[in-house]
């Protein structure tokens, strides 16, 4: 399985233009551009969709199970892979800490978000 470098995950961690795009139905044509929280715990990256469940790019990610992501100035295929289980409190965590100040914190940790929870890996 392919890791995210060092310095991937760092400029990431540090930055918040994340956008998600999974495929279409087709399993070949992006989806369009959607910006995300991202967080990185435990030398993995995680996005939640703040609509939970009922988010389309978190149904078509679930559906299609890759795609690519843009964030610091690069360009990457992914593959979704859906989070369940205590690693969601560290996830709740690096957002409180990350996103502190913002209004939307609440419900990015939240039972709704916390559903819709997935780990980005290089692909």
């Amino acid at each position: 399985m392919i890791k995210w470098s060092k310095g991937e995950l760092g400029k990431i961690a540090e930055t918040d233009d994340l956008h998600i795009s999974p495929f279409r139905d087709d399993g070949v044509t992006y989806g369009t551009l959607t910006w995300i929280w991202s967080v990185v715990v435990e030398g993995a990256l995680y996005v939640r969709a703040y609509n939970g469940t009922d988010s389309r790019w978190f149904q078509a990610a679930l559906r299609q199970k890759a795609g690519r992501i843009t964030a610091a100035g690069m360009t990457k295929e992914v593959v979704f892979e859906p989070v369940k289980g205590k690693i969601n409190d560290q996830i709740d965590a690096a957002y409180k800490v990350k996103y502190k100040g913002s209004p939307y914190v609440k419900s990015m940790v939240g039972a709704r978000a916390h559903s819709a929870t997935v780990k980005l890996l290089p692909n």
